[in-house]
């Protein structure tokens, strides 16, 4: 569990996303989706927290302000799935949306034409939903936001300033859920943020040296193997 946190959360500190996307299909090999989300969320919101505080002034505010009030109607309607579905569905479907966004990194497809705003709706709605759901909700945010801002220190800050206003929303969810009101996951939240906080300081240091395109494909294979795994464990199941 500490290596799958540490890696997650260096590529977190390099791209501004990715923790979850890395963690939770990893971690949920040998641990449950209600304990895996609440636990990535809460340390995600930190690393949103700290990135997004050392960068304030680079956020695009514009762009957040379309994407939160859609977000948080994906956030509520994600939360009631993740109490009420089965364990083994929804492990396939996290398969299945991680594999998909995996060989999109690996392939590197991008466009060059900015996006129009009107995805934006999609692009929250979606977000908030997945997010909510498995604690993976970054693709849909990164696929909008990466066609919009081309500055990569920029996007990087946004991502952070954006993951942080969702996370409240998600936490406020979890709560009234009762998903966040159990010890195990706040004891686990404490023993592993002083390792999180070492990542995303390492992760921030990587940050200027490493192409963006290779981190994508790094990104990307990990990803590969992670929800081919977890496809292995569903059918297992």
């Amino acid at each position: 569990m500490a290596a799958v946190l540490l890696g997650a959360y260096f590529i977190r500190g390099i791209t501004g996303f990715g923790s979850g996307l890395i963690s939770v299909p990893l971690l949920a090999l040998f641990l449950p989706l209600q304990f895996v989300v609440p636990l990535i969320l809460l340390l995600d919101f930190t690393a949103s927290l700290v990135i997004g505080g050392l960068h304030f002034k680079r956020v695009r505010w514009g762009e957040i302000g379309v994407l939160i009030p859609f977000s948080i109607i994906g956030v509520i309607a994600g939360t009631s799935l993740l109490v009420k579905l089965p364990p083994e569905p929804m492990l396939i479907a996290l398969a299945a949306f991680v594999f998909i966004f995996a060989v999109r990194s690996m392939l590197n497809v991008h466009g060059d034409k900015l996006a129009s705003r009107a995805w934006a709706v999609p692009a929250a709605l979606t977000g908030g939903t997945v997010g909510a759901l498995f604690g993976t909700g970054g693709p849909p945010y990164v696929i909008y936001l990466s066609h919009r801002i081309r500055e990569k220190s920029d996007l990087r800050a946004t991502f952070s300033a954006l993951f942080f206003f969702e996370g409240m929303t998600r936490i406020v969810s979890f709560l009234v859920a009762g998903l966040l009101m159990t010890a195990h996951v706040w004891l686990a939240y404490i023993v592993a943020l002083p390792l999180v906080l070492g990542a995303l300081y390492l992760g921030g240091h990587m940050h200027v040296s490493l192409g963006q395109a290779q981190m994508t494909r790094l990104v990307g294979g990990l990803l590969l193997v992670s929800s081919l795994s977890l496809l292995f464990k569903a059918l297992s199941a």
